[in-house]
């Protein structure tokens, strides 16, 4: 049999790496069903608690009223709609750029912009940690790929040295299974001295990090010519669904005309663009749900460490309780469950081996009572999970 799938799936088993789906029964929130039970969810990406916001439902439900749920056809044909076309404007001034194109997944806009950038005779540079679709896109291009050690200027700096042809360095903004911030003044003072682009994808950090939620561009005080290409989620923080690039008018036009990943797909439903303008607004306006997660991590992160947890170093919605091995991960995950909390572990090939952890999220949609009960309840079953060690 040319295809053994079955022994392959019982290696993933047996290593305690396979993966199942939990079924969600009911909207985003900390209180959730999930496979016919009711828990206390702090697994979820929806930073700001947008993604039930009862007026982002209504605006999506009057865009679907207007405009109907289907894209139609890509956007170079007839699939364009007003509301993608002010989302994008909306996206341009949220982000201080000339221009913003929109995107129906952040996987595919991280595709688009590093394949239409760069190809044969060029170099793509990226960290070790970067998110699965940067590494896929940089291997996808054709370009000389290679991957300098996490968040290491000095490591990057002798691959810049080595670099050929037009050259783009890649770097998450907010590395999704640490948590922690890309050190992008050091990256992007190495890559302009060696006239190579910086690119980033800002999945994480658009809307939790920056005075207005502008994320770590804006956290950092850096600008276009620091960062030429920023890529950004509509998915986490904002609650909705899509993803953006934003940059200058040449920028755009260039993955208009050459980024296959945009130009042969059907556009997203034009409502999920209404409902991403809503959310939009929100996040601008709703300063006090950056103010109350930041209050939430601070707390965490103290009572982790009264715990005796081992985090990470991060300053961002994303906890990550380090284990080690899968096996024990699993078991600290399913003692939260039993308790009535749900916490994902994260295991290889995502992170690496020996790497096992638990990746808690916060989200503005939590009460400091909902996050006590999760402190108590980690209190409780860290010491279980350690006697096995």
């Amino acid at each position: 049999m040319p295809f053994d799938l079955a022994s392959r799936l019982a290696e993933r088993r047996a290593a305690h790496l396979y993966r199942q789906r939990p079924l969600l029964d009911g909207p985003q929130g900390p209180l959730v069903r999930v496979d016919g039970r009711e828990l206390l969810a702090f697994c979820s990406n929806d930073y700001l608690g947008l993604a039930n916001h009862p007026e982002v439902i209504a605006a999506m439900r009057a865009g679907a009223e207007q405009w109907g749920v289907g894209g139609g056809a890509s956007h170079l044909v007839i699939g364009h709609s007003t509301p993608h076309h002010q989302l994008e404007e909306a996206l341009a001034e949220f982000t201080g750029r000339p221009r913003a194109l929109l995107f129906s997944t952040g996987y595919m806009a991280n595709l688009a912009a590093v394949t239409a950038l760069v190809g044969q005779g060029d170099t793509v540079l990226e960290d070790r940690l970067n998110h699965a679709s940067l590494l896929d896109a940089g291997l996808l291009s054709g370009a000389r790929f290679s991957r300098y050690l996490h968040n290491d200027a000095v490591s990057l700096a002798k691959r810049l040295d080595k670099a050929e042809g037009n050259t783009l360095v890649v770097s998450d903004g907010v590395f999704s299974m640490d948590g922690d911030l890309a050190d992008l003044p050091a990256l992007c003072a190495e890559a302009r001295s060696k006239g190579a682009w910086v690119m980033v994808d800002d999945a994480h950090g658009c809307g939790p990090l920056g005075a207005t939620g502008g994320g770590i561009v804006e956290h950092f005080g850096l600008g276009l010519d620091d960062v030429p290409v920023l890529v950004g989620t509509l998915g986490k923080a904002f609650g909705t669904a899509g993803a953006f690039v934003a940059g200058s008018e040449e920028l755009i036009e260039t993955l208009i005309q050459f980024a296959r990943p945009y130009i042969y797909t059907t556009s997203q439903p034009p409502a999920v663009a209404c409902a991403s303008l809503k959310s939009l607004e929100l996040l601008r306006t709703e300063s006090w749900r950056r103010d109350h997660l930041n209050q939430l991590i601070a707390r965490f992160r103290q009572g982790a460490a009264e715990i005796g947890l081992s985090l990470m170093a991060s300053p961002t919605p994303i906890q990550p309780i380090l284990v080690g091995d899968s096996e024990r991960a699993l078991k600290l995950s399913a003692l939260l469950k039993e308790r009535g909390l749900l916490v994902g572990a994260i295991r290889p090939p995502t992170v690496p081996v020996g790497g096992a952890r638990l990746r808690v999220t916060l989200s503005a949609a939590h009460s400091e009572a909902q996050l006590e009960q999760l402190l108590e309840a980690l209190a409780e079953c860290w010491p279980q999970v350690q006697a096995d060690a």
